[in-house]
């Protein structure tokens, strides 16, 4: 099997390898299909966790293996979340057998590591896109005015790897649709990061409370988009 560790890269001091941004770039996403979540704290939640779906798992080019979410303004490895004001990773959990556990099912470390290997590809431009997988978890971007006085909730069709290691989430531009319906790939979509007005995602439950114009969810959303 291929090793993707870059192990070439030494501290001169200590001989241990140096871990690089090339070397964890994201090179190979997996949906995940079977409803795991994770778990998280935050400073003002005392002994109770939230939970949130995993969209995916994600290969780096050192060869970790770590689950993804769309986090704030962004998708994010779950062990990376550590803030204790706005959230804390606290393991994976397996709602169907109430199982925590804090290390990748091994069953995608196989399918990540086969699928590398099968579609192994270097690419030279930053910008170009290794893979697109649909979302899953019914993610939402929600996008403000300059005036900060309107919210809008647009539907992410799917989350695009581009070879810098970069992960967008995708909007329908519905201006230039041509046929029905958006898939993943279809010219029509654009990265919602980059988008006039992004502000957050939100998975589909919080933006279903946001359209049904719920008055804690909608108290809580423009606390944050609202903030500096």
């Amino acid at each position: 099997m291929t090793d993707h560790s870059f192990t070439n890269v030494v501290d001169l001091f200590t001989g241990e390898p140096i871990e690089t941004s090339a070397s964890r770039r994201f090179i190979r996403l997996s949906p995940e299909l079977d409803g795991l979540e994770m778990l998280y704290s935050n400073s003002s939640s005392g002994s109770d966790l939230y939970s949130l779906k995993i969209l995916c798992w994600g290969l780096k080019a050192n060869g970790e293996v770590v689950g993804l979410v769309p986090w704030l303004n962004s998708i994010v490895a779950c062990p990376d979340i550590k803030d204790p004001l706005d959230g804390r990773f606290e393991g994976y959990y397996d709602p169907g057998i109430e199982e925590i556990f804090h290390e990748p099912p091994i069953h995608k470390i196989v399918e990540l590591e086969t699928a590398a290997e099968y579609f192994e590809y270097e690419s030279s431009k930053a910008e170009e896109v290794l893979q697109e997988i649909p979302d899953t978890i019914g993610t939402h971007g929600v996008f403000m005015d300059e005036q900060r006085e309107n919210l809008t909730l647009t539907e992410v069709v799917s989350w695009r790897l581009y070879a810098s290691g970069e992960i967008h989430g995708m909007l329908i531009d519905h201006d230039i649709v041509e046929t029905t319906p958006v898939l993943p790939g279809d010219l029509c979509l654009y990265p919602a990061q980059e988008a006039k007005g992004f502000r957050y995602f939100f998975q589909h439950h919080i933006a279903n409370k946001i359209k049904s114009e719920d008055p804690e969810a909608l108290a809580a959303i423009a606390a944050l988009v609202t903030s500096p």
